[in-house]
């Protein structure tokens, strides 16, 4: 049985810094895309940070620079370390699986955790 959970949602100050992490199981993730969305109450699931197995990164836009995403292979572990957040960052984050033919999009990705909630305080 796969799954993806998440950690290490919680609530910061503006300007804080969290990392937030997402162990995989149940099968091996050596082909898939281990990736970040966010959700806003109210507002569509948003891509945040991917990465493939052989270390390729990609970022929405507007998160690179004070996000990054990392993974270690061995462990089947993701992360992503949230620094300068701002209260904009506040949603529930989600880490999914895939091999995604738009790195961007959620229907492309086949597994999803349960989310983790972040509030970033003004």
């Amino acid at each position: 049985q796969v799954q993806l959970v998440e950690s290490g949602g919680g609530l910061v100050q503006a300007g804080g810094s969290l990392r937030l992490s997402c162990a995989a199981s149940g099968r091996s993730f050596s082909n898939y895309a281990l990736g970040w969305f966010r959700q806003a109450p109210g507002k569509e699931r948003d891509f945040v940070a991917a990465s493939w197995s052989s270390g390729s990164t990609y970022y929405a836009d507007s998160r690179k620079g004070r996000f990054t995403i990392s993974r270690d292979n061995a462990k089947n572990t993701v992360h992503l370390q949230m620094n300068s957040v701002r209260p904009e960052d506040t949603a529930i984050y989600y880490c999914a699986a895939g091999i995604p033919q738009r790195i961007g999009v959620p229907r492309f990705y086949e597994y999803w955790g349960q989310g983790t909630q972040v509030t970033v305080s003004s």
